[in-house]
């Protein structure tokens, strides 16, 4: 297991981190579908994870509608792990309630949720606390201001955001830097070998401000785990089963696991092991959230970091992986003077 600084910080994470979205997610609404493990099983995975090397933790006040940050805490506690043997992180923005004002970004409810997460995991801080999305209700300035306060009373340690696009990344950022501000360390953002929207503004903007980067849905919904006929992926087991997302371009993905079978049968491995070493091979990715629901499937994600992509192998998956040409990215290849 690698580690990495969560991008411009000095705070080290694990090259996987282990996202809580199936914990607690209940007998019914939409959590079900996604994973409804307890505690002992979760104590487990945890366990599972640190003897890997994994000292990450991501989960969101949203997950099991507050059950994955209850679950998540004890577990810590179970185990007896240090403090500072794990970073834990978490999220803030989505509905905890029916009132007006127990949902978003605004510094009402950011004040009012950090408290109850914390009180949820049985912590006395947070190390990294991400905006889960964006509130175009409430001014980025309020927003960020918010999140200060929490780092300057000791509340959190980072701030990070999370599904947002790179002009109000930026935006934000600008903000911090001219009022003195925390700002956002990391993104946390969708990204697989068969989506790879990412690339076009978000990786030059985290490149450029020096952002970390934490991969969700690194499988897409499982879809490149290699099992599904894609096409009549929705009518079998498993989360797609129940819950068809991230959307994903059907043909695309097709492609990309008819690309990835040879390279996984000629290393003794598996699909899923592929697109995850794939994405641990992207030089703007920090950190991959993987999720399971058993033993054996947390195993195989963690075999990932031990599988090398040679050139010619890397070659071929980009090859066939590969987004169509938009505009203006066609034209400043174009017209680039430093690449002719």
């Amino acid at each position: 297991m690698r580690y990495k600084p969560l991008g411009r910080t000095g705070l080290h994470v694990s090259e996987l981190c282990l996202g809580t979205m199936t914990f607690g997610g209940g007998s019914e609404g939409m959590w079900a579908p996604i994973g409804n493990l307890q505690q002992g099983d979760v104590d487990q995975l945890l366990r599972q994870s640190l003897d890997a090397g994994i000292n990450f933790v991501d989960t969101a006040n949203v997950y099991g509608e507050g059950r994955s940050e209850q679950i998540t805490g004890r577990a810590i506690r179970n185990l007896g792990i240090a403090r500072d043997e794990i970073v834990v992180a978490t999220k803030v923005m989505g509905r905890m309630g029916k009132g007006p004002n127990q949902v978003g970004l605004s510094r009402y409810h950011i004040m009012e949720a950090v408290k109850a997460s914390l009180t949820r995991l049985g912590l006395d801080h947070i190390d990294l606390y991400q905006v889960h999305g964006f509130d175009a209700t409430t001014p980025i300035e309020e927003t960020i201001e918010a999140l200060d306060t929490l780092v300057r009373h000791g509340h959190v340690r980072y701030v990070g955001v999370s599904n947002w696009a790179a002009w109000q990344i930026v935006k934000a950022l600008g903000i911090s830097e001219r009022r003195g501000l925390a700002g956002f360390a990391s993104l946390q953002a969708y990204y697989s070998i068969a989506g790879r929207d990412l690339e076009r503004e978000l990786v030059p903007m985290m490149r450029s401000e020096g952002l970390g980067l934490m991969v969700w849905s690194p499988l897409a919904g499982g879809l490149l785990s290699g099992k599904f006929d894609i096409g009549n992926e929705t009518s079998g087991e498993g989360r797609r089963a129940a819950f068809d997302f991230p959307p994903v371009d059907r043909g695309r993905a097709r492609g990309v696991i008819d690309a990835m079978r040879p390279i996984a049968a000629a290393k003794g491995v598996s699909v899923a092991q592929i697109a995850l070493a794939w994405l641990l091979h992207q030089p703007a990715v920090t950190s991959v959230i993987v999720g399971a629901r058993r033993a054996d499937q947390l195993a195989d994600n963690i075999a990932s970091t031990e599988v090398v992509l040679n050139a010619e192998e890397l070659a071929a998956l980009d090859a066939a992986s590969a987004m169509p040409a938009e505009y203006p990215g066609w034209m400043f290849d174009r017209q680039s003077i430093r690449s002719r």
